[in-house]
């Protein structure tokens, strides 16, 4: 039934309780730190800054004490859109004057644009990481306590900060119900006779494997979100202006530790 654990590959938005160093770092700083670092990843121009990044995700995993299998998981869905885009960009993006590495019939493959292929898809594959561990080590509640926290200022300017919380929690929320969503809609199909699992599928038998699925999903995610619209107006979200925390958090010397390692990280991740 490996075909159908479509929520095992949706890493991003889980969050798994531990009890390590890095699920006890305060919310704010958790935020901060890895928005800090993912900025650094995106922004890097060279490999070794990337590769210090991929270093980080994976010494971040080791301290949160994460399945390294489990993480990269996570990279199995976007991976063929990725190697769509390097293809793309190598085939379709020629730089005149660059060494050719060799040539396919009438199109030249240049070295140039091969590294910056892989250099893209490793510096997806390291936010894809990053981003996961995030929310990997973020409960749903510390999450919105911590963004409430850091938009505080925004807020007394007039900005309904407290609404894009809520849109940025439902957003990375979202993605596991998608995933059990479509893993219970391909396992009512297929106890009806549709094709699942077929070994050695070619393209076109995968797609149309997948396009029954996208109704039925879409219908059950538009439900869904009508529920979540319903239960949020009964508890009064948008009522009040600003909303009290039941447990108030305090920034701690671990908490600033945490900080500058990520800083240095981030710095070092940019200069490189």
């Amino acid at each position: 039934m490996n075909q159908f654990d479509f929520l095992q590959k949706a890493t991003i938005g889980q969050y798994i309780p531990a009890d390590s160093l890095l699920h006890r770092i305060d919310p704010r700083a958790k935020i901060i730190g890895f928005g800090l670092l993912i900025l650094a990843v995106t922004f890097s121009s060279s490999g070794i800054g990337v590769l210090i990044g991929l270093l980080a995700a994976w010494i971040g995993l080791l301290t949160a004490r994460i399945p390294i299998q489990f993480a990269l998981k996570g990279l199995i869905p976007p991976l063929p859109f990725l190697v769509l885009i390097a293809l793309i960009q190598i085939f379709l993006l020629p730089k005149e004057g660059e060494q050719i590495l060799f040539v396919v019939g009438p199109i030249s493959i240049f070295t140039a644009n091969v590294l910056n292929s892989l250099l893209m898809m490793l510096r997806f594959c390291v936010l894809i990481l990053l981003l996961s561990l995030m929310t990997f080590c973020i409960s749903s509640s510390e999450l919105i306590h911590g963004l409430q926290q850091i938009l505080r200022p925004l807020h007394r300017l007039g900005i309904p900060t407290m609404d894009l919380v809520i849109v940025i929690q439902i957003t990375l929320r979202f993605l596991p119900f998608l995933a059990q969503s479509a893993e219970k809609i391909a396992k009512a199909q297929a106890s009806r006779g549709a094709e699942w699992g077929t070994k050695n599928a070619g393209f076109t038998t995968r797609i149309r494997q997948i396009f029954p699925l996208i109704i039925p999903l879409f219908l059950t995610s538009l439900k869904r979100a009508e529920t979540m619209a319903l239960a949020m107006d009964a508890r009064a979200y948008g009522f009040k202006p600003y909303r009290t925390s039941m447990f108030e958090y305090a920034f701690r010397l671990r908490d600033g530790v945490f900080l500058l390692v990520i800083l240095f990280i981030s710095i070092a991740v940019v200069s490189l």
